[in-house]
């Protein structure tokens, strides 16, 4: 036994000798050997320059070994690598694992929280933030844990929400130079939504942004009363950075309650938003509303691109998302201009299309004590698993779906400790809905190609895009698969057996190019063959 236990901790020093990323390391774009972030870097693109895995050989791609979680069948991490160590979280554990072989070098693990409501009582996990040597993760009671890389220790524990009040965490943290930020979940359970950001050595506070303004403070309009302490507007899934402009980009979810609107006239600012913030101070540089006055729970947490491209033969510094509600919009990153938009589902209902101010161009059709058809549904045309970008092809590619739901409304007051949905939402038995792969072209501004899947339209798995030629994404079918970034046909597909609701990622050990998945409660890593590596 302790021969065992020198034999591991001489390899957690051989892993980690290197370990103590650099920001500019953390930083870097696109992503190489290391995928050192949730998104792999700043950008969001989830582009890997990797390409010993590619188009002519990527059918030969096979498990090179899995990782079981024991204490979750919902995995919905992104692994975040550094030097060879993989870092992997679920529900409040973290495990660094040696990425070649996926054997666990150390974990942190404390028991899930009780009392918590909605997406926290899940104890969902997305991922850790790594600086110098910690790392950072959020527990599903809205802590930040700082630990130590090379152990799993403790250095240190944040309380940053008040989880009694129905906030929870969802999300990795998000690292920007000596900054950890972190957001919260509760959206819909009546909490305040806010963005935070601290001190990645002494765990100190640095600032606070609130995404519903106060009585008095700009743009509150919207929220009567003590409206604004239930407004929802939370911000659960981590931003993207500019390092050059210094500005966060960070979404925001659906006011609150999701399905009336009577309590909170107006546009609700700012829930279902992108927010530019100066990464320094948390001020506000400018905003820009998805679906203002929303009801019908289309929040804004998809991932906020940033892809510099020409557009009309000019060079802009834009930024993508897929949203929610049917749309894909293309901003001036350094303004919130909106450049394009786009409608990618076949049935959009709830609107007949967007102006050029952004504001959509309203159909009447709203939740109702009786019921609307309205599309898309409550889950969304699109949701939080990860797109990607490629820069060779300039395609943007996401998983979307085509779906209808019935909305039902029933104003109802806020109650501490519960949901403040105010009713909700049916299937409808007669229709059925799909997942498709979409690819469009960010020059053309138009969609390229489709990918439809076979399945029930109940997979939440996201994309990847390397410079192999090839997107890798989790297919509705329960099988990782691999098409060709240019052309969608499909290259390449592995059954997991478990359903995806997670986002791939690629690195690099020891000249060996590796892909990584969580399906299910298990993490699976890829390879070529020996002899084709």
């Amino acid at each position: 036994m302790k021969m065992k236990s020198w034999v591991i901790a001489l390899a957690i020093g051989s892993l980690y000798a290197t370990l103590l990323p650099a920001q500019e390391n953390i930083a870097a774009s696109p992503n190489g050997k290391n995928w050192a972030s949730y998104n792999g870097d700043y950008s969001g693109q989830r582009y890997s320059s990797l390409s010993g895995i590619n188009t002519s050989n990527v059918s030969h791609l096979r498990a090179a070994w899995i990782f079981h979680a024991e204490n979750t069948s919902r995995l919905e991490v992104t692994p975040v690598v550094y030097n060879g160590v993989m870092y992997v979280t679920a529900s409040n554990t973290v495990s660094a694992l040696d990425a070649r072989t996926g054997r666990e070098l150390w974990k942190h693990e404390r028991a899930v929280s009780s009392g918590l409501i909605d997406d926290a009582a899940a104890h969902k996990n997305r991922g850790v933030g790594l600086w110098k040597n910690r790392v950072y993760m959020e527990t599903d009671n809205a802590h930040l844990l700082c630990m130590d890389a090379r152990s799993g220790r403790v250095l240190w524990d944040v309380t940053y929400a008040d989880s009694t009040k129905g906030y929870g965490a969802t999300g990795a943290p998000l690292v920007v130079k000596d900054q950890v930020i972190v957001g919260t979940s509760g959206g819909d359970s009546g909490v305040r939504g806010f963005l935070a950001s601290y001190d990645a050595e002494t765990g100190a506070l640095r600032w606070k942004f609130w995404t519903i303004p106060g009585p008095g403070e700009f743009n509150s309009a919207s929220w009567p009363g003590d409206a604004y302490l239930h407004g929802g507007g939370t911000t659960w899934m981590p931003g993207t950075y500019d390092t050059e402009s210094n500005t966060l980009y960070w979404t925001t979810s659906n006011p609150a309650p999701d399905f009336a609107g009577e309590t909170r006239p107006g546009d609700d600012l700012y829930t279902d938003c992108v927010l530019a913030l100066d990464a320094d101070t948390g001020k506000l540089k400018w905003h820009f509303q998805f679906t203002p006055h929303d009801l019908y729970d289309y929040d804004a947490n998809e991932a906020p691109v940033l892809i510099d491209a020409d557009v009309q033969g000019e060079r802009r510094k834009l930024l993508v998302q897929a949203n929610r509600n049917g749309f894909l919009y293309i901003l001036d990153r350094t303004n919130g201009e909106l450049l394009k938009v786009t409608q990618f589902l076949k049935e959009v209902t709830w609107a007949k299309g967007i102006n050029d101010a952004g504001r959509p161009i309203l159909s009447g059709l709203i939740p109702t004590a009786e019921g609307t058809r309205i599309c898309p549904g409550i889950e969304g045309a699109t949701n939080w698993h990860s797109p990607s970008y490629s820069p060779e092809t300039r395609m943007f590619y996401f998983l979307a779906l085509e779906n209808c739901n019935m909305f039902f409304s029933k104003p109802s007051e806020y109650k501490e400790g519960a949901t403040y949905y105010s009713t909700g939402t049916k299937k409808i038995q007669t229709e059925q809905q799909q997942k498709i792969l979409l690819a469009y072209s960010i020059p053309a501004g138009t969609l390229t190609w489709r990918y439809p899947q076979a399945g029930k339209g109940t997979s939440w798995g996201g994309t990847l895009a390397t410079a192999g030629g090839i997107v890798f994404f989790g297919d509705d079918t329960n099988s990782f698969a691999a098409v060709d970034a240019r052309t969608g046909r499909l290259l390449w597909d592995f059954n997991t057996g478990q359903t995806i609701r997670a986002s791939p990622m690629s690195y690099e050990v020891d000249g060996v190019q590796y892909i990584a998945i969580a399906a299910g409660s298990d993490v699976l890593s890829f390879s070529l063959p020996h002899s084709l590596q």
